[in-house]
C-alpha cells in the first residue's frame, strides 16, 4: 500500500462516513468562527480598554503579540501531540482552555491581567489549525482537500467580518467586559460538543470494521521523525514563507479598526461596518482558492504547481494592493485597496494549508501544520508590536503597511523557489 493510501483517505462513501465528514466540517467551521472572534475582540475593544486601563499604542501592541508569540512557540510541541493523541482530545481541550482565558480577559483590571489572559488564549488556540488540517487529511482524499481546506479556513475571514459590527454592538450595549465573557462561554460549550460528537478516523474505522476487514493502525510519529523534518528544505521554506503571510493578516486583524479611526478619521460606529468589507473580500478569496486548487488538479496540474500558483500570485497581489492603500488619497480608495489586499492574502493562505495536506504522509500533517503556524505567528507576533511602535513615533500607518508589503513579496519568492514536492507523494 502506498504510504499515502491509508484508511484515512479511503474513497468509499458510506452513509456513516459521509455523515462524519459533514459533522467534522460543520464543527470545524464553528470552532474557527469562535477562534477568530476571540482573536478580534481585543482590537475591537482597543480604544475603550486603552482608555480605561491607560495603555499606550505600543502597550496594546504588546498585548496583541502576547497572544501570537505564545501561540507560535506552542506550535512546536502541539503538532507531535496531535499526531499522537488525535484531534478529538487535543482540540476539545484547547477550545475549553482558550475560552476560559477569554472569560478571564473580561475580568481583567490591569495590563498584567490582560497579558496573562492573552498568553493563555494563545496556548489554548494553538491546536486549532493543525487539528483542522489533520481532520481534513483523515476524512477527505488528497485530490478533494482543496474545498474542505478553504471551508475550515473561511472562518478566518467571516469572523473578522462579523466581529466589527457584531462585537461593536455588544460592546456598546453591554460593555467590553461582557463581550469577552459571552465569547468565552460560547467557546466552552463548543469544546464540550466537540468532545462529545467528533471521532478520530482511527477510532471510527475501529468501530465500524468487520471481522474480515481488519483495521490497519498507522504507527505514531516519533520524536526522531519529528526532528528529521527540520533537516528538510521544504520545512524551512514553509516556516519562513508563512511568516510573510501571517504578518500581513495579523497586522490588519490587530490594527484595521484603529487605522480607520485614526488615519482615516472614521467614527467608532461606522468603523464596525467598514472594517467588515475587507474581510468579506477575504472570504471570497479563500473560497476562490479552494475551488481553483481542485480545478487545477482535475485539469492535470501537478500537486506542487496547483498550490504554488495561488500562494505566490496571492502574495504578490496582496503586496501591491497594500502599497496602493498607503498612497490612496481618500478613505474610499484606501478601503478598496485594503479589501483587495485581504482578498489576495487570504487566497494565498488557503494555498499554504492545502500544500501542508499533500507534502507529507497523513501521519505528519498536524506536525507540518504546526510548523507552518509556528513560522507564521513568529511573523504575526512581530506585526502588532512593530506597528504600534511605528504609529507611536510617526503617527501614521504608512511605514508599517509598506513593511508588510515587502514581506509579502519576500514570502512569495520563498514559496516559489524553496518548495520542492516529492513526486512520489500521492495526489
Amino acid at each position: 500500500m502506498n504510504v499515502q493510501s491509508d484508511l484515512a483517505v479511503t474513497t468509499r462513501q458510506t452513509p456513516s462516513l459521509r455523515g462524519m465528514q459533514i459533522t467534522t466540517m460543520t464543527m470545524l467551521i464553528f470552532a474557527g468562527l469562535i477562534n477568530n472572534l476571540d482573536r478580534s475582540a481585543l482590537s475591537i475593544a482597543n480604544p475603550l480598554i486603552s482608555q480605561e486601563l491607560q495603555i499606550s499604542a505600543a502597550g496594546m501592541g504588546v498585548l496583541m503579540s502576547a497572544f501570537s508569540l505564545v501561540y507560535a512557540f506552542s506550535q512546536l510541541p502541539i503538532g507531535i501531540i496531535l499526531d499522537r493523541l488525535g484531534a478529538r482530545l487535543v482540540l476539545g481541550c484547547g477550545l475549553i482552555i482558550w475560552s476560559s482565558a477569554q472569560v478571564f480577559c473580561g475580568l481583567a483590571n490591569s495590563f498584567s491581567h490582560l497579558f496573562i489572559g492573552r498568553a493563555l488564549l494563545g496556548a489554548g488556540e494553538s491546536p486549532h489549525y493543525p487539528a483542522s488540517a489533520k481532520a481534513v487529511s483523515e476524512w477527505f482524499t488528497a485530490e478533494k482537500r482543496g474545498g474542505p481546506t478553504s471551508l475550515f479556513l473561511i472562518a478566518g475571514t467571516i469572523a473578522p467580518a462579523m466581529a466589527p459590527p457584531l462585537l461593536t454592538l455588544l460592546m456598546l450595549s453591554r460593555g467590553w467586559r461582557w463581550m469577552f465573557v459571552v465569547l468565552g462561554v460560547i467557546g466552552i460549550l463548543l469544546g464540550l460538543a466537540w468532545l462529545a460528537f467528533y471521532r478520530n478516523r482511527a477510532d471510527f474505522d475501529q468501530a465500524v470494521a468487520k471481522t474480515d476487514a481488519p483495521v490497519i493502525v498507522k504507527e505514531k510519529i516519533s520524536l526522531r521523525e519529528w526532528g528529521s523534518l527540520f533537516r528538510q528544505r521544504n520545512t524551512w521554506a514553509m516556516i519562513f514563507g508563512s511568516a510573510g503571510v501571517i504578518y500581513m493578516i495579523w497586522l490588519y486583524m490587530s490594527w484595521l479598526p484603529v487605522y480607520l479611526q485614526n488615519e482615516r478619521h472614521v467614527s467608532i460606529a461606522l468603523t464596525g461596518w467598514l472594517a467588515a468589507i475587507p474581510y468579506a473580500l477575504g472570504t471570497l478569496g479563500q473560497l476562490s482558492c479552494g475551488v481553483l486548487i481542485d480545478w487545477l488538479v482535475r485539469r492535470g496540474w501537478s500537486i506542487s504547481a496547483s498550490r504554488k500558483l495561488p500562494i505566490c500570485g496571492g502574495l504578490f497581489g496582496a503586496g501591491i494592493a497594500t502599497l496602493c492603500a498607503v498612497f490612496a488619497p481618500t478613505t474610499t480608495g484606501a478601503l478598496i485597496a485594503i479589501s483587495a489586499s485581504m482578498f489576495f492574502i487570504y487566497f494565498a493562505n488557503v494555498g499554504t494549508w492545502a500544500l501542508v495536506g499533500v507534502m507529507v504522509d497523513t501521519r505528519f500533517v498536524a506536525t507540518m501544520g504546526s510548523l507552518l503556524t509556528f513560522g507564521g505567528y513568529l511573523g504575526g507576533s512581530a506585526a502588532p508590536v512593530i506597528t504600534g511602535i511605528l504609529v507611536d513615533q510617526t503617527h501614521s500607518f504608512s511605514i508599517a503597511l509598506s513593511i508588510s508589503a515587502l514581506l509579502a513579496f519576500a514570502a512569495a519568492l520563498i514559496y516559489l523557489f524553496g518548495i520542492r514536492l516529492n513526486p512520489t507523494i500521492k495526489k
